[in-house]
């Protein structure tokens, strides 16, 4: 299954590779040549699908937890001064995202979206410390009666040159359900009560929908 943010992508690669079939076939005579020039056109397709894939994720649901909005790895743990909704001090996850990770953002908790807004900035890499203030990005703010507001934003990164947010306010947020898609390449900041049991650890790959963040230190 493939994300509808690529279909048309998608269908344009398609005929930009079937064309490009097309033309080695016609005019490239050298053997290694035209073999060289089809498997990068064909890569390239691959890359493009594997891209856009949306893979089904089982969420167990609990309200106790927070869970990954992506996939891809764990490059930041720590305490920080959350400046844009909270303006006070919040423990930050962030998860690196490369192009070969599926970029479907996903709810971390369920509850109701208080708070939804669209950034525009720069093109910083994603793991650059002032990414998270300065890039492109949407800042999504869930109320869960269990656990409180959990805040994720998705952050634009060198490749990422578009950011789609499907949260709006008042939206009920399913945990698991889809809240937004990154276009090529960024990462995912999470920004979490101080007194929140951390359940990963720096480095560690995580699965979106699936693998446990937090819970609640009871």
């Amino acid at each position: 299954m493939f994300h509808k943010e690529g279909h048309k992508i998608i269908f344009t690669t398609f005929l930009i590779v079937v064309s490009g079939f097309l033309l080695v076939d016609s005019f490239i005579e050298l053997q290694w040549l035209r073999t060289l020039v089809l498997v990068v056109l064909l890569g390239f397709l691959i890359l493009i699908l594997q891209f856009f894939r949306n893979p089904k994720r089982k969420t167990n649901l609990n309200d106790k937890q927070v869970l990954s909005p992506v996939d891809g790895k764990v490059v930041v743990i720590e305490e920080v001064l959350e400046n844009e909704y909270f303006k006070d001090k919040r423990i930050q996850v962030s998860v690196f995202m490369s192009p070969i990770n599926v970029h479907v953002t996903r709810y971390p908790v369920g509850g109701n979206v208080i708070f939804s807004k669209y950034h525009p900035g720069k093109y910083l890499v994603a793991w650059h410390p002032k990414a998270s203030e300065e890039n492109e990005r949407t800042t999504v703010v869930v109320e869960n009666e269990t656990y409180g507001k959990v805040l994720h934003r998705q952050i634009a990164g060198a490749l990422a040159k578009r950011i789609v947010n499907y949260a709006k306010i008042n939206d009920k947020a399913n945990q698991g359900g889809e809240s937004g898609f990154i276009k090529f390449g960024s990462r995912v900041d999470l920004f979490l009560p101080l007194d929140t049991k951390i359940k990963v650890k720096l480095n560690q790959k995580v699965r979106g929908g699936e693998s446990i963040i937090a819970e609640l230190n009871e």
